[in-house]
């Protein structure tokens, strides 16, 4: 799934719920804190041990798995390092964390590059850690790339 079809997505779900609820994908900010499950110190979702949370290649047998096989985090989420790739909805910037205070970024609307976040079954545990970012093209497309939504209330 490319960020361009997470964005036809919502726009469909949003759609089908006559409004009634608002679904977006998740700000960088938002992301990671409950990745830490909610703000703590983890170098993983839930542990400081990757193998108990996180599918990467040297565990995947190099293919993506069912959510909520690994342990959850300190939230109940599943599958935030490792496993698939999230697209975030802020545009990548390498120095967004030091333009923006550590509690309060902004996210960056324009520009063609996406934010990535948690890692994934092709590639090893220093990429599936909560402060690892990556980014793609918003039309790029591959098998390890997914996403979770926001519900707003």
């Amino acid at each position: 799934v490319s960020w361009n079809d997470t964005q036809e997505f919502v726009h469909k779900l949003k759609s089908m719920n006559g409004g009634k609820y608002e679904f977006r994908l998740p700000t960088e900010s938002e992301w990671e804190y409950a990745c830490r499950s909610g703000g703590k110190s983890e170098k993983y979702s839930g542990e400081s041990d990757a193998e108990r949370v996180a599918w990467v290649d040297r565990n995947s047998s190099l293919s993506p798995h069912s959510v909520g096989t690994k342990s959850p985090n300190g939230l109940g989420l599943y599958d935030m390092s490792g496993n698939v790739w999230e697209w975030i909805q802020d545009v990548y910037d390498k120095s967004a964390y030091d333009k923006h205070s550590r509690y309060n970024r902004v996210p960056i609307s324009e520009g063609a590059s996406r934010v990535l976040r948690g890692g994934s079954w092709r590639y090893g545990y220093s990429l599936s850690r909560c402060s690892f970012r990556g980014s793609y093209e918003s039309d790029y497309h591959n098998d390890d790339l997914g996403f979770r939504l926001v519900r707003k209330r």
